[in-house]
């Protein structure tokens, strides 16, 4: 591996292989010069650095990447200028009114916020994703890309209720969006973890693919996305048929080829490195703050101080083992100085 010279003739890791093509031995030939030899071939880590185009296009796959959703987001000054208007009208209202006033921490109840990235809170995360998927399908691209048929709602219903023919231009609201994540999370008992890799495969299907996320084919979208993360995520992953009982009118077969199909288009790369994942965590916050969308503070209830006591004694005796273990160290070299000089008192 670390020789100058590599056993792999192709520049590019992404050409596919025939499964049926063999290889032949070829007899060798006595007229090839050094140049047209291995010898000269490009050294393998000289061939591993990430591509510039493909850190700007791939943001689900590296972490210096920025998010889809964030720049569509951002996009929109107008909307957040007004959203941003509305809540603070709102907001202003509810504080002369009373109703809502900010919780402060006091000398017997203290508030949290509780979202990490380790623990995320699970309605906040849901908000934050489902607001992402609407700037997805809001800023779309005005052109129109192509369409693939397993995510139309109109050839693969999710129920019985008839499609409208204008189904492909009515923007769905925020709130539709929620709803409809928050089912499917509340009957299969999912995580926020499942919510933030839910986000990651969406727009690694919209970058792989070449497809935008509109109208027609949103619900369909957002369910392979989940149905994914789900399986990638937890442990005890819920099966096609527990989806078939949430959503009524849709059928196994139906389930398992939008699973292979969202595989086949992602190329079968469902790997979430933990760098591409809290990215998407904090880029959330982001999203949620531009829209004054904030966590509840919670309140610090006695099982979770009980739990942060606990937490704080551990990290309290590893430090205290680190000291020990200075202190020793320094105790040697005291005892080394101090056995040079006994002989000097004794003499």
């Amino acid at each position: 591996m670390g020789s100058t010279t590599s056993c792999c003739v192709s520049s590019s890791p992404k050409i596919r292989r025939n499964a049926h093509s063999r290889l032949e031995s070829e007899p060798p030939d006595t007229d090839l010069s050094r140049e047209d030899t291995g010898y000269n071939l490009q050294h393998i880590s000289d061939r591993e650095n990430v591509d510039e185009l493909n850190l700007e296009c791939n943001p689900s796959d590296h972490p210096r990447a920025s998010t889809l959703f964030l720049s569509k987001s951002q996009s929109d000054v107008g909307e957040k200028r007004r959203s941003l208007y509305v809540n603070h009208r709102h907001l202003s209202l509810s504080l002369q009114q009373g109703t809502n006033r900010r919780k402060h921490s006091s000398c017997s109840t203290i508030y949290l916020d509780d979202n990490t990235v380790s623990q995320p809170n699970l309605k906040f995360t849901i908000k934050c994703v489902t607001l992402a998927i609407y700037y997805h399908i809001k800023n779309r691209d005005k052109n129109g890309r192509q369409l693939l048929d397993i995510f139309d709602e109109k050839l693969h219903p999710l129920s019985k209720c008839e499609v409208p023919d204008d189904y492909y231009k009515q923007d769905p609201e925020q709130r539709q969006i929620y709803r409809f994540v928050r089912t499917l999370f509340s009957a299969a008992q999912l995580t926020a973890e499942c919510a933030i890799v839910t986000l990651v495969y969406l727009e690694r299907l919209l970058t792989y693919a070449e497809i935008d996320i509109c109208p027609a084919n949103w619900k369909r979208i957002v369910l392979g996305a989940i149905l994914l993360a789900s399986k990638v995520w937890d442990d005890q992953a819920v099966w096609n048929v527990d989806y078939c009982q949430i959503l009524k009118d849709i059928t196994v077969e139906d389930m398992n080829e939008l699973e292979r199909e969202f595989l086949e288009l992602l190329q079968f790369n469902i790997n979430v490195p933990s760098s591409v994942y809290a990215k998407y965590y904090f880029d959330l916050r982001s999203l949620a703050e531009a829209n004054c969308l904030n966590c509840p503070p919670e309140p610090l209830s006695r099982d979770r101080a009980q739990r942060l006591e606990a937490i704080s004694r551990l990290c309290d005796d590893k430090f205290k083992d680190v000291k020990r273990a200075i202190r020793k160290r320094s105790a040697s070299v005291d005892n080394l100085a101090a056995v040079r000089w006994v002989p000097a008192i004794l003499s």
